[in-house]
């Protein structure tokens, strides 16, 4: 009886873990507000990035500031691989990254692990 009760713990535990990390998650998209000749847009960073796509327009200067609330070790760094940036992100402090617009197109960025995902469109 032990025995089947530790596996289906272990079996309810894998599940748990296999639906927590792929399971579809919220889109929240937004266009990056412009003041005068730039844009910005502020991400919360708290078990996943919010919003997490975010539209920014060709060939205007653009800032990204990230907003790291979530302490998890996952969280520590944002990584945009298109562009060459790995940052550091500290728990309570907002981080501004500045984004190259000069080529249109969609560009991923992610977590330190690689496991939370988000998006930048610019068209």
């Amino acid at each position: 009886m032990d025995k089947y009760l530790v596996a289906v713990g272990a079996l309810s535990a894998i599940g748990g873990t296999i639906w927590w990390f792929f399971r579809k998650r919220e889109v929240h998209e937004v266009a990056a507000t412009v003041n005068n000749d730039t844009q910005s847009a502020e991400v919360t960073v708290n078990g996943g990035y919010t919003p997490n796509i975010i539209t920014l327009e060709k060939d205007r200067p653009a800032v990204i500031t990230f907003h790291r609330k979530d302490p998890s070790g996952c969280f520590s760094h944002v990584v945009f691989p298109d562009f060459g940036i790995n940052e550091a992100l500290l728990v309570g402090e907002k981080h501004d990254i500045t984004i190259d617009t000069s080529n249109a197109g969609e560009y991923t960025y992610a977590c330190g692990m690689n496991m939370f995902h988000g998006k930048i469109i610019i068209k």
